[in-house]
């Protein structure tokens, strides 16, 4: 394996970062290794996760991980940044529908996109908790994703204030990070209906009362 290693690190981007695919194919084979990682990470916590596994995982040589991560730091950090990406894609995405939306189709799409950031959420929690800079971290993704909420919440009511905008859009976080935990419960499906209309009764609360 050391071979293949030195191979592609001499193929890596001076940051250390990988190289980054330019064809189709290597998009999408990126796109399955951190599929995989994402997987081993929240299975198996950051220190008992391989990178052979993960490659294995992922039907990929490990030539071809190492290629685009040089290390199991790099595909962390990967992992980290494509579930802000995605956090925040899917939040501005729903902004764009919010103007439209009833209170309940806003908190049913709010808490259908967490549910597919399941997995990205766990594997979250075990890295934050495993890497050193993870209070920097923490603190730099919750920041995009409350920041889109705010987007979210100001295109649904427009008139709602600038500071009530940020209270409301910080108690909704908090309110949506719940839910992935729910979803572990033994009765998820009924503890989730539960929690959507919680969301709805204070959506509909907090804009009546901003």
């Amino acid at each position: 394996m050391s071979s293949q290693k030195s191979t592609a690190a001499a193929d890596a981007a001076p940051d250390g970062a990988g190289r980054a695919p330019k064809r189709a194919r290597g998009r999408q084979r990126v796109a399955a290794l951190l599929d995989a990682a994402t997987l081993v990470f929240a299975e198996k916590g950051y220190d008992a996760a391989t990178m052979t596994e993960i490659a294995a995982r992922s039907s990929t040589a490990i030539g071809s991980l190492y290629r685009f991560f040089p290390s199991k730091e790099a595909l962390a950090e990967g992992v980290l940044r494509r579930y802000g990406e995605r956090a925040g894609a899917g939040l501005d995405a729903i902004a764009a529908r919010a103007p439209d939306l009833t209170a309940g189709d806003l908190v049913d799409a709010l808490l259908d996109l967490m549910m597919a950031l399941k997995s990205e959420r766990t594997a979250l929690k075990v890295l934050m908790d495993a890497r050193v800079d993870c209070d920097n971290r923490r603190q730099y993704l919750r920041g995009v994703v409350q920041g889109r909420i705010a987007g979210v919440l100001s295109a649904y009511a427009p008139a709602l204030p600038a500071d009530r905008v940020a209270v409301v859009s910080v108690m909704l976080l908090h309110l949506m990070k719940a839910v992935p935990e729910l979803a572990e419960e033994g009765a998820a499906a009924a503890l989730i209906a539960e929690m959507r209309l919680v969301l709805r009764a204070y959506l509909t609360a907090a804009v009546a009362d901003g």
